[in-house]
């Protein structure tokens, strides 16, 4: 599935970066000297749609060494996975994720995440605002991921994607039905209008994945940017 991630049945694994210590009391394993780290698919949409994805998961997983933009970062779990992979121990590969939450006592628990995980850059702002998320990106992203809670989720993931993507690179919009309630109609004509809104852009559609099991009333658009 690419470094620092294994699948083993429908369980999903990463490198743990910073060995004893899990992130939201999930299960850790060692493997001689390596020690792997439990990625729930029902706590995370990255991790559900790794799953569920009909492409080889790589392909939207990012690389180690890569810049990261994730938008709506919560209180870092899935981001700490995305950061074993991109930036491993010591952020030994060089890699950068850039996590961006508006609430203040999610970012107090990102910024401890990040004590102990370099690499890993916690920002407390609007993740629908270039110009807040832009001072702390050291180059365009190879790799972005929006979940937030908003209405106009693809319009804002278009935006975004416009001002920090770089050529070739990996964006996902995990979006919510629930989020886009003043849209008429029901949840799957406001995944269609998504849809619409998306290939209305520059990005190319990769992939709409259905995260229903996992992640009820969810959808993730895997997009690229030619």
């Amino acid at each position: 599935m690419g470094w620092g991630v294994k699948r083993e049945g429908r369980g999903l694994w990463t490198r743990n970066a910073v060995k004893g210590v899990s992130v939201r009391g999930e299960r850790r394993k060692r493997d001689g000297r390596i020690e792997w780290r439990r990625w729930d698919p029902s706590k995370s949409k990255v991790a559900a749609a790794l799953l569920r994805t009909k492409r080889e998961p790589s392909e939207i997983l990012p690389v180690p060494g890569s810049t990261c933009l994730y938008l709506g970062a919560s209180s870092g779990g899935t981001v700490s996975h995305i950061h074993d992979v991109v930036c491993g121990a010591d952020n030994h590969h060089g890699g950068q994720v850039v996590a961006v939450e508006i609430s203040p006592r999610m970012t107090r628990d990102l910024v401890s995440l990040s004590q102990k995980r370099k690499g890993l850059v916690p920002v407390l702002g609007d993740a629908r605002s270039p110009p807040e998320v832009a001072p702390f990106m050291r180059s365009k992203a190879q790799w972005m991921h929006q979940d937030l809670s908003i209405a106009d989720q693809a319009v804002t993931f278009v935006r975004m994607t416009s001002a920090f993507l770089d050529k070739g690179g990996i964006a996902i919009l995990s979006l919510k039905a629930a989020s886009e309630r003043y849209s008429d109609g029901d949840d799957n004509s406001r995944f269609a209008k998504a849809e619409r809104i998306l290939n209305d852009s520059r990005l190319v559609l990769m992939e709409r994945i259905d995260l229903s099991g996992l992640e009820e009333q969810h959808v993730a658009f895997c997009c690229t940017l030619p």
